[in-house]
């Protein structure tokens, strides 16, 4: 397979797909669509600070914008960009297990919102992680970026859990520390931790291993620093 050649159609596909589904649900959420169990939506600035609170956006978010600027021709990859492509790939793989595994059951959605709910929690983690694996980029996946690499989903949960302590709202039953406490919420979140871990140890030792389009502008940069 010539992964040179098909890397930029495939990630041009996803950034329109993922953009595609992150606009619709945000129409349906100006619009009062359902979004969970939400059968009574809240007023219009609520629904948009929750949108923004759910880590299935903030993820597609990520995976959009890293892969825009792989089609718009990232080459030199920054220590910023490579953290926030691993957070990409690793949080929508996350996304997409613990919504079919726990998520998808307690769903109960039609029409446009099943439609956003499939594209953010299925087709997109399938896509972004296929184009992961087999287009690359390689050689953005270090060992040193597994610490600033944590600050994005630790961030996120000590947010929900500030936030949903003051509001009472959490965006995913299984955080809810009104429902199950303390105890479970927190034995919940370092599950998800542990399969963050997981996930971003298994992405470091498959990365060398991987096909795809290898960009050496680091090595060459660190060798004419010598």
């Amino acid at each position: 397979m010539d992964t040179q050649r098909l890397a930029k159609p495939w990630h041009t596909f996803t950034a329109v797909l993922t953009w595609a589904a992150l606009l619709l649900q945000l129409v349906l959420v100006v619009r009062g669509g359902v979004v969970l169990d939400e059968v009574n939506p809240p007023a219009l600035g609520t629904r948009l600070i929750r949108f923004i609170s759910y880590f299935t956006i903030l993820t597609n978010l990520l995976v959009a914008i890293t892969t825009t600027t792989l089609v718009l021709g990232q080459t030199a990859a920054p220590r910023w960009w490579k953290v926030l492509r691993l957070n990409a790939i690793v949080g929508i793989a996350v996304t997409g297990l613990i919504h079919w595994f726990f998520l998808r059951p307690l769903l109960d959605l039609s029409g446009a919102d099943y439609l956003a709910d499939k594209l953010l929690h299925v087709v997109v983690p399938l896509v972004a992680v296929i184009g992961w694996a087999v287009f690359g980029p390689r050689d953005k996946v270090e060992a040193s970026l597994l610490v600033p690499s944590l600050i994005y989903p630790i961030g996120w949960l000590v947010y929900t859990l500030v936030r949903g302590a003051i509001v009472d709202w959490y965006p995913y039953p299984f955080l809810d520390v009104g429902l199950h406490g303390y105890p479970r919420a927190l034995l919940a979140c370092a599950g998800v931790a542990v399969l963050l871990l997981a996930l971003t140890w298994g992405a470091m030792k498959l990365d060398p291993r991987l096909p795809g389009v290898r960009d050496h502008t680091d090595e060459r940069r660190a060798a004419s620093a010598r």
